[in-house]
């Protein structure tokens, strides 16, 4: 479980986090959605401790992530930023071999590299896992790295936007992918996503985000009403219901 309380976050005057308090349960996928600035990926790198925040308090399983030595919290939550500025020179394989890096510190045991094979299997990645990033498309290049966090082989997994830059098609069978490694990994999986059909039909719980403080959390019905989502977004917003999922409208 991941415990926020009262969680602020500035950059110089300007507020990006004001007051946060949110729980999130072990288990599952946990979509945060919400307009642009309302301090979804703010949030997440500071759970990760990639950002230091200015006030509250973020524990993990009961751990304190201000007192927890990096080497244990890596090795319980794993994070996949927006922007990974990682070399194109690298294999699919040499990418996924970082997520040991937690554990082996670089040389890599027979254990480890059998978690590298488990997560190019996992991903579908086997035919490309000795091809250079530079030579793959958008769509392998994000499971390749989604491979590596996964190859971490922690508790908990953050994604900031993980559909970036995909089509629909492989929006979808990243999203499929994600729901695998909740269901049949046991993955308490947290992610921030701008397309909200997506949050409602692959999570089980929505946090939603405005100006810097989460306004509503739980359950993907209950935040995928006409009046809460028009409220978050400062638009009409149509929910209809397909094969018992919430889906909205807001194209007119």
């Amino acid at each position: 479980m991941i415990v926020i309380e009262n969680l602020n976050k500035a950059y110089g005057p300007t507020p990006c986090l004001e007051g946060v308090d949110l729980t999130i349960a072990a288990g599952g996928v946990t979509s945060i959605i919400g307009p642009n600035g309302a301090g979804k990926s703010t949030l997440l790198s500071l759970v990760a401790r990639l950002l230091d925040k200015d006030d509250g308090r973020i524990s993990v399983d009961g751990l304190d992530i201000d007192r927890t030595k990096s080497e244990v919290l890596a090795q319980r939550l794993s994070i996949l930023r927006q922007d990974n500025h990682i070399a194109s020179r690298l294999t699919v394989r040499d990418l996924v071999s970082f997520g040991r890096y937690p554990y082996s510190r670089g040389r890599l045991t027979a254990m480890d590299q059998a978690k590298v094979d488990e997560a190019i299997g996992f991903l579908h990645l086997e035919e490309l896992a000795g091809r250079y990033l530079d030579e793959l498309s958008g769509g392998q290049r994000q499971r390749a790295h989604i491979a590596m966090v996964l190859c971490q082989d922690t508790d908990y997994v953050l994604l900031d936007e993980p559909l970036n830059n995909l089509d629909m098609k492989h929006a979808r069978n990243m999203m499929q992918l994600i729901r695998r490694a909740a269901d049949e990994l046991g993955k308490t999986v947290v992610l921030v996503l701008h397309d909200i059909n997506f949050a409602s039909w692959y999570s089980d719980h929505i946090v939603a985000m405005k100006n810097g403080r989460v306004v509503r959390s739980g359950p993907c019905r209950e935040i995928m009403e006409p009046e809460v989502l028009s409220a978050i977004y400062d638009m009409e917003i149509a929910v209809q219901e397909i094969g018992g999922k919430r889906i909205s409208l807001f194209y007119a």
